[in-house]
């Protein structure tokens, strides 16, 4: 375990990881709802969604959300697909379409109708692994047929190698709890988790020295996990918001945080995120 790095990151973590932080994060969104069960809805709603420019993730999760106010659960239970095509014919994400999103929908009334909740489909799949993937393959291939098929990119799937970035972190929100992530789902153990890896994640992992790959895959998100596991072993997912916010506030702080955490005490050059 490298000590230095530890010590920045849980400075970090206590810097940043604080509710009054999360704005602007999709994950805002679970946090106005009370009942786990529509919380589990919003985040796998507003985690799909997380990629692009933000103020347009914040734009469309509210879009999606607005014809189920105020409960996305019964919105969900007492609806058909031809009624989520009604309600979202017009809203696009990106590389998503109003069908997409409807057959999102349709994916997950399904797995809640066979499974009673996406917690209990996430469930069923579980077994010994030290993460999560197999429950992740499960789930992501049980929305899927519950969606026919028809949910395009919004549910990728682990089997095919993806790092599968919006599913991992739709399961932080969901398994770990502190002041940011809501820890509904109690009976996973935040260490199997795998960390969220996107573009930024992974310049951030080279920079510390946490991974040499240049492919951001799921091989490569497990590599880095590990190395955060190294670090917290219980809770390798624990410094990815915190990792996140800091990249928020400008590529000079966070290559100070960089060069004073790199392995082996290595000044790095600078980082750009953008």
């Amino acid at each position: 375990m490298n000590t230095q790095m530890k010590e920045k990151l849980e400075e970090l973590y206590f810097r940043y990881n604080r509710r009054e932080f999360i704005h602007p994060d999709p994950l805002e969104f679970v946090h106005l709802y009370e009942d786990p069960a529509d919380r589990e809805i919003v985040a796998f709603i507003a985690s799909s969604l997380a990629y692009g420019r933000v103020n347009q993730i914040l734009k469309s999760v509210a879009c999606v959300l607005s014809p189920m106010v105020p409960s996305p659960s019964i919105f969900v239970a007492e609806s058909r697909l031809d009624t989520f095509q009604n309600a979202l014919y017009n809203v696009k994400h990106r590389f998503a379409t109003g069908d997409h999103l409807a057959c999102l929908l349709l994916g997950v009334k399904g797995v809640i109708e066979q499974y009673g909740s996406l917690h209990a489909c996430f469930v069923a799949g579980m077994n010994n692994d030290d993460t999560v993937l197999p429950a992740l393959a499960h789930f992501a291939a049980e929305v899927t047929a519950c969606a026919n098929g028809r949910v395009g990119h919004l549910v990728p799937s682990p089997d095919r190698g993806s790092a599968c970035k919006r599913l991992n972190l739709f399961l932080r929100w969901m398994v770990r709890s502190d002041d940011v992530d809501t820890g509904d789902w109690k009976d996973i153990s935040p260490s199997k988790l795998i960390v969220p890896l996107d573009t930024h994640m992974h310049r951030i992992s080279l920079s510390l020295g946490l991974t040499k790959r240049k492919q951001a895959n799921m091989s490569t998100a497990k590599e880095i996990t590990e190395g955060f596991r190294q670090i917290s072993p219980d809770d390798p997912a624990k410094y990815d918001f915190a990792l996140t916010r800091l990249g928020m506030k400008g590529d000079e702080e966070l290559t100070t945080f960089l060069n004073s955490a790199a392995l082996n005490g290595e000044k790095l050059c600078t980082i750009r995120l953008a």
